[in-house]
């Protein structure tokens, strides 16, 4: 369990991660917020409190034996490099160079560039994929590392994450864990509207997964669910009910800011909307 002085700080981390996010976009005149700003709850206990990743990334000795984290929808890669920074793992200075010539840190997460990245994603539907060959591997080499993925609802609308889907039982992947951010929106609207998923937590069970559904935002129910995760006998899902855009009131539920920057008006209102949490 969390104490409450835990839930304070990672509120506090979290608010930074979404200040960061929302500087980053503005400063690059693109990206995608809603997406970004949905998962950083999620990312900051998975980061905080659960991943055994060092912060010296390869130059620490049990690097290898570190869990492989997998951002599969790289448009939120924000949230990502953002809580990198936040956890000491890339510089926090660094960050405003988000899509800028020459900058470590691409529109999408690119392996080999950035510490903390473990896969080029982006094309959506590939992550689980990637994910399910980690896993693969790691227990080929009798490795405990864990392997977590984050992934969009929209972009399980894409055929091949059905296939990842269905490999991870088939395969008796435990050592996965597969995060679905369930803010119910996309680029186009209503991922029900769109391409209905309905029930995904069931669709998974039938599959042959463990599945957990969580609210996205409560500190304490996303570390449970990632801590009961890692002793699942099967690979775990944790459908998390999110808000797109949570934590900026003209942001949340909007599908138009799925990939739109905000002008210096907007963001000077959801910064102060913001550091009020901090």
């Amino acid at each position: 369990m969390l104490t409450e002085s835990e839930i304070r700080e990672l509120k506090h981390s979290a608010t930074k991660v979404r200040i960061n996010i929302l500087k980053m976009i503005h400063n690059a005149k693109s990206g995608h917020p809603g997406g970004s700003l949905s998962g950083a709850d999620i990312l900051t206990v998975l980061y905080k409190k659960c991943l055994n990743i060092p912060k010296t990334w390869d130059k620490d000795n049990n690097f290898d034996k570190r869990d492989r984290f997998i951002l599969s929808k790289g448009h939120a890669s924000p949230l990502l490099y953002a809580t990198l920074a936040e956890c000491g793992i890339i510089p926090e200075n660094e960050l405003l160079t988000f899509r800028k010539f020459n900058s470590r840190l691409q529109g999408h997460p690119a392996l080999g560039h950035v510490e903390g990245v473990e896969a080029s994603t982006g094309s959506l539907g590939q992550g689980l994929a990637v994910a399910c060959g980690v896993a693969a591997g790691l227990k080929l080499d009798k490795n405990n590392a864990n392997v977590v993925v984050y992934m969009g609802d929209g972009e399980l609308q894409e055929g091949s994450c059905w296939e990842g889907f269905m490999q991870a039982p088939h395969r008796k992947l435990n050592n996965m864990i597969v995060i679905i951010d369930r803010n119910k929106l996309q680029i186009d609207g209503s991922t029900e509207d769109v391409m209905a998923l309905g029930d995904v937590g069931e669709k998974l069970k039938a599959f042959g997964w463990n599945v957990l559904e969580i609210n996205g935002h409560d500190y304490q129910e996303i570390y449970n669910a990632i801590e009961t995760a890692k002793t699942s006998d099967k690979p775990t899902a944790i459908v998390a009910n999110t808000i797109k855009g949570k934590g900026v009131s003209f942001m949340e539920n909007q599908a138009g800011w799925h990939g739109k920057a905000p002008n210096d008006e907007q963001l000077n209102n959801a910064l102060e909307e913001l550091q009020k949490g901090v």
